[in-house]
């Protein structure tokens, strides 16, 4: 499939996004588009989720892997094809080039997570392992494709791939056809492009929101002065948008029709991720749940009926751990108090059945009797509690004082 934009005319135009969707028919999924009860009442009018982390190999990635590969000639398919990715475009670009019949060689840092590792070699990819951080990954991708003549297929850069993802948005307006307001995550700018390009063409009413995490936001600069600008050190647990620098391509289309750039902190994006987990029964990496915690952020700037895309589901189990203690400590449900009582025997009994009647649970506790600032009969005791939320917080300690406990913190 040949399309009209180049690296220096980004020209891409609807046509282009129609012809990639037949393209990937049979081979994407068309993803659920789920309601959200919690973010409805919330925000005051409908918002549905729609489930890219239900994508083939976990996230969107794939639709514009299969389009640039597809887009071939038979020359550059017996190259073979290399790619540089710490995950989902790893795997999208695996699985891409084995329904197509193409070899192909992913780089992935050092450091990358293990499932995802196994994964991209599962879908058919001979994986190299190099370098500490994307960077040093992708020199090492590009050094290989001038050495070898395989096709470098980047991640964002590129009109192909920016049109396989603006299949994405027609599959909104066709699931959604009441969609005012369409939030989705942004890295390089490739898939807010593709989506963009799409819906703009036929809905051009529908706001296009934009988030980034806090730590790599290279669009709101780059916006500001009128061309892409590189962050010296992109810093964020939402990987899939952690880009230092928007993509030449999709940067003037994101500039053009993209309508508002937001972005969101780790905490919010951690909340978010827990909501996901907890409300939705869905599983979605950082970078997925970032339009969920724009909305909830920000729930009454965003006009309804809302679509929020879930971009990516491919979270490391360790991380998930991680990001979901943080994600509770966030939200409020973790309550750390350090009080004092009489030191007498019976006396932490009782503290424990005041947290049960306030309906805490304890998590970590610390005793003290022997530190030198406490009196002859006191002791020091710190705890971690499980709650249900900031009011319930709240409650707890307001619980314990009326209960004659000293509470220090």
């Amino acid at each position: 499939m040949s399309f009209r934009a180049t690296a220096h005319h980004p020209a891409l135009i609807l046509d282009d996004v129609r012809g990639a969707q037949k393209m990937l028919s049979g081979v994407a999924r068309v993803t659920a588009l789920e309601g959200s009860r919690h973010l409805t009442e919330l925000v005051g009018s409908p918002v549905h989720l729609k489930c890219e982390n239900l994508q083939r190999t976990g996230s969107f990635k794939l639709r514009g892997a299969y389009v640039r590969i597809s887009g071939l000639t038979p020359v550059e398919r017996a190259a073979g094809v290399v790619a540089a990715s710490a995950g989902n475009h790893a795997q999208g670009v695996a699985l891409a080039s084995s329904l197509l019949g193409v070899r192909s060689t992913v780089f992935m840092p050092v450091g990358a997570p293990l499932p995802k590792v196994a994964a991209t070699r599962e879908y058919g990819a001979e994986v190299r392992l190099h370098g500490q951080v994307v960077d040093e990954t992708l020199a090492a991708a590009e050094r290989y494709a001038e050495e070898t003549g395989a096709v470098f297929i980047h991640p964002f850069d590129h009109p192909d791939i920016i049109a396989g993802q603006g299949t994405v948005g027609l599959e909104i307006l066709e699931q959604c056809p009441e969609v005012r307001t369409i939030v989705l995550g942004i890295g390089g700018g490739g898939f807010a492009a593709g989506v963009a390009v799409a819906v703009k063409a036929l809905r051009p009413d529908v706001r296009i929101v934009g988030v980034q995490a806090e730590g790599a936001a290279c669009y709101p600069p780059s916006l500001a002065v009128g061309h892409p600008v590189s962050l010296d050190s992109p810093a964020t647990m939402a990987d899939g948008i952690k880009v230092g620098r928007p993509g030449d391509v999709p940067y003037r289309l994101v500039e053009e029709l993209v309508d508002e750039v937001r972005t969101v902190t780790e905490d919010e994006l951690s909340s978010a991720l827990l909501l996901c987990l907890e409300r939705a029964k869905l599983v979605v990496e950082p970078a997925g749940a970032s339009p969920v915690a724009a909305l909830l952020s920000d729930p009454k700037a965003f006009r309804g009926p809302v679509v929020a895309v879930l971009s990516g589901g491919n979270v490391d189990p360790l991380l998930m751990q991680r990001i979901l203690r943080h994600g509770m400590s966030a939200a409020g449900r973790y309550l750390s108090l350090r009080l004092r009582l009489t030191d007498r025997p019976g006396a932490l009994a009782a503290l424990l059945a005041a947290l049960t009647v306030a309906d805490a649970n304890v998590l970590d506790i610390s005793h003290v009797r022997t530190d030198p600032r406490l009196g002859l009969t006191e002791a020091e005791v710190d705890l971690r509690l499980e709650t249900k939320g900031p009011q319930h917080c709240a409650e707890v300690e307001a619980a314990l004082r009326a209960a004659g406990y000293r509470v220090m913190s």
